[in-house]
């Protein structure tokens, strides 16, 4: 099964983080949006977006890429990292059923978060992703592909 997974990982790396621990299990094409605007994901059985948690909703960069590239009836998984909340979904649930994709899951975690007056205090999430994080990251695409398997 070919997995791609799209992300948008900056400050503390934690989305990054993530991703490392996922793509230990398989064969998993990451693709930095900040290295690549434009990709054809045609090829690949199922396709994830992930990204730390801006202004309350996923990365715009995630959202742009995502309208741009994500080809019809495929199948799709969300992964975030946030410090306080997780980001809101519905502008990417909203792409995903518009171009008849399935949202297969969505997956959160904690990170390490020390944007604007968070810096002040020493940030929030500190030592997050932490194992238990990255065990839950693992478990839940363990749990995807299984469900896709003979898909």
């Amino acid at each position: 099964m070919k997995v791609a997974i799209v992300y948008y990982s900056q400050h503390h790396g934690n989305t990054k983080k993530v991703l490392d621990a996922i793509k230990e299990l398989g064969d998993v094409k990451l693709i930095n949006v900040d290295e690549c605007e434009k990709a054809d994901l045609k090829a690949y059985d199922l396709i994830g977006f992930a990204s730390g948690t801006y202004a309350g909703k996923f990365s715009e960069k995630i959202i742009e890429f995502a309208g741009n590239n994500l080809p019809s009836n495929k199948g799709v998984f969300l992964i975030n990292t946030y410090g306080l909340i997780r980001a809101g979904t519905k502008e990417l649930e909203k792409m995903i059923k518009d171009k008849s994709c399935r949202l297969l899951g969505i997956y959160g975690c904690k990170g390490y978060v020390t944007f604007g007056p968070l810096k002040l205090i020493g940030g929030l999430a500190k030592g997050h992703p932490d194992e238990n994080d990255l065990k839950g990251a693992r478990e839940f695409f363990q749990e995807i592909l299984h469900m896709n398997r003979g898909a």
